[in-house]
């Protein structure tokens, strides 16, 4: 490692998103996606995490609001990519997603991991996936990752949640 590199162990920590209503949001993040919620700052912000972390996200709308989404062509978030450990939790979570009425914006198998794409209710795009095994991670001749944007077999996934 050099001095202008981060340790391998380096992790995006969390998101603290801007958004237009805090319950409407709270719905999609907890009620939908399943994160759980660790703290709540009546109704300007609230903290939610898995598995007991203090946050992987945090919303707020102090500066928000009421707002609108930025428009298209603008700068800003792409989309907040959340990391699920296995393929059946990937399944689970697409399924309620699903059945919440929620549109997916797209899936895709990316060699590296397999991924499904939704918008939340405030427009910022929600990456859910799962990583495969680094072993089995596709490479060229000279061991370069060779990662692609291919078709995911949604109906494969769902099947995997039962």
């Amino acid at each position: 490692m050099t001095d202008t590199q981060l340790p391998a162990t380096t992790q995006i920590g969390h998101i603290h998103l801007k958004v237009a209503d805090i319950d409407r949001a709270l719905a999609f993040y907890h009620g939908v996606l399943g994160f759980e919620v660790q703290q709540r700052y009546g109704d300007q912000a609230v903290f939610l995490g898995a598995g007991g972390y203090h946050h992987h996200i945090a919303l707020n709308t102090w500066e928000s609001l009421g707002g609108d989404p930025p428009p298209p062509g603008h700068t800003g978030l792409y989309h907040t990519a959340i990391l699920l450990p296995d393929r059946a939790s990937l399944a689970a979570a697409v399924k309620r997603v699903l059945a919440a009425g929620i549109t997916l914006d797209g899936a895709a198998d990316h060699g590296v991991s397999e991924a499904v794409y939704l918008t939340d209710p405030d427009g910022n795009g929600v990456e859910l996936y799962r990583d495969r095994p680094r072993a089995d991670w596709p490479r060229d001749a000279n061991g370069a990752l060779k990662m692609g944007n291919w078709r995911l077999d949604l109906a494969a996934l769902l099947a995997e949640a039962g």
